[in-house]
């Protein structure tokens, strides 16, 4: 679908992506979500295209980009179909802002140029077991001791959890509430750091762990920003974070429908293809209107915040919550392998009802009617075949001399 918001820029480097994106991951997916992980070795590949240095600064190897780029960078890994690999190869996107944005000089200079090179792997650590989105009431805590400060504590459910070279870890360095979280970046190999490698439904090549911090001595310097500020940090990253899982999950979910219309064409039932029945045809084309309806207001989402604008309700909104469930119905039983690995492929926007249908009933003409309009587009099925009748049955009433149950033979 052409859209008015990229530019020769954003198309060529979708070019970039979708030849990295064939040769580096789509052949190895499947072998890297049965080993649990994928090679280190991908960073620095991914690096070397300009993908991990995506809106950082410069001067520490960063490539200046707006949100569309970001959101090209985004949709073009998902077509892979491996959640779990995005993750953790672009876990940077979500640990090293903060670090860029507030940490020391000499921290940004020491940090940032090893992970945008590949050579090292950034990692952010907030949800903990008692609680993930309830920022304010964490409870991991770092007591100050001289220069350093003594962390103890979990954290867990974190990307790229087992093999970081660095974490950005939230903590509690005051009193309770929102006021007393800081930020502060904990290398890997701190002593009394360790880490449990956690086994998932999905997303299996992603590295998740549970983090466990003993009297971690971190030196005062790792503070990233201001003492009790972390929680300000913490939500600004977190409006970040939603655009990029919205776009993934709109273009996975944009996969669900193109598997779903090729496995359409090739499941037979009464002697032809599902595609050419009308209500298969009508259940994708439904499914493309929500992946349609998400991208659109992802891309005015994003048009907006190059305009200065915090649109932060509307960000909320648009972040995926439910799987494309006429995919799996249209599926059906016959491949649960296929609902594993696109179970999380989302998307959140839902189509007005009610009184408006009414109107566009009027003035746009039926629901159906445009569903059989769009259904050839969509799905690819030729006219003739969408509109041929099917054979009447040897015996069958004719509908004009049916009579509805309940209602008497008219007679004059």
């Amino acid at each position: 679908m052409n859209s008015p918001f990229y530019t020769a820029e954003h198309e060529a480097f979708r070019q970039v992506m979708r030849r990295f994106v064939a040769k580096e991951i789509e052949p190895y997916a499947h072998e890297w979500d049965e080993a649990g992980e994928f090679p280190r070795a991908l960073y620095a590949k991914a690096a070397a295209i300009g993908l991990l240095g995506l809106g950082f600064p410069e001067e520490y190897g960063g490539i200046p980009a707006d949100q569309f780029l970001k959101i090209v960078a985004s949709q073009e890994l998902a077509r892979a179909g491996a959640g779990g690999v995005s993750a953790s190869l672009m876990s940077h996107t979500i640990g090293s802002p903060p670090i860029a944005r507030a940490a020391r000089d000499e921290v940004k200079a020491r940090v940032l140029p090893e992970v945008l090179s590949g050579r090292k792997i950034s990692a952010l650590a907030i949800t903990e077991p008692s609680g993930g989105s309830d920022v304010a009431n964490l409870r991991t805590r770092a007591r100050r001791d001289g220069d350093h400060y003594i962390v103890n504590g979990e954290k867990t459910f974190i990307t790229s959890g087992v093999r970081a070279d660095y974490l950005t870890v939230a903590v509690r360095t005051g009193g309770e509430g929102s006021g007393g979280v800081s930020l502060l970046l904990i290398e890997g190999d701190t002593p009394g750091l360790s880490r449990t490698k956690l086994k998932k439904m999905g997303w299996w090549a992603s590295d998740t762990a549970t983090l466990h911090f003993d009297d971690c001595r971190v030196p005062v310097t790792n503070l990233i920003g201001e003492e009790g500020h972390g929680f300000r940090l913490i939500m600004q990253n977190f409006n970040s974070e939603r655009m990029g899982m919205a776009a993934s999950c709109t273009a996975y979910a944009r996969v669900c429908v193109e598997e779903a219309i090729a496995y359409a064409k090739e499941r037979k039932t009464f002697g032809k293809p599902i595609a050419q029945h009308q209500v298969i045809r009508h259940k994708i084309v439904d499914m493309a209107q929500k992946v349609a309806a998400s991208q659109a207001m992802l891309e005015m989402l994003a048009w907006r915040l190059e305009q200065g604008e915090s649109p932060v309700a509307e960000i909320c909104m648009i972040e995926p919550g439910h799987p494309n469930h006429g995919v799996l119905r249209l599926r059906s039983g016959a491949d649960f392998r296929w609902r594993r690995l696109h179970a999380r492929h989302q998307s959140r926007a839902h189509l007005p009802r009610g009184e408006g249908q009414r109107d566009r009933r009027r003035h746009g003409g039926d629901h159906e009617g445009s569903r059989q309009q769009a259904d050839g587009a969509v799905t690819g099925v030729p006219r003739s075949l969408r509109h041929a009748r099917a054979s009447p049955v040897r015996g069958a009433e004719a509908p004009s001399a049916r009579r509805r149950p309940g209602y008497p033979r008219r007679t004059r």
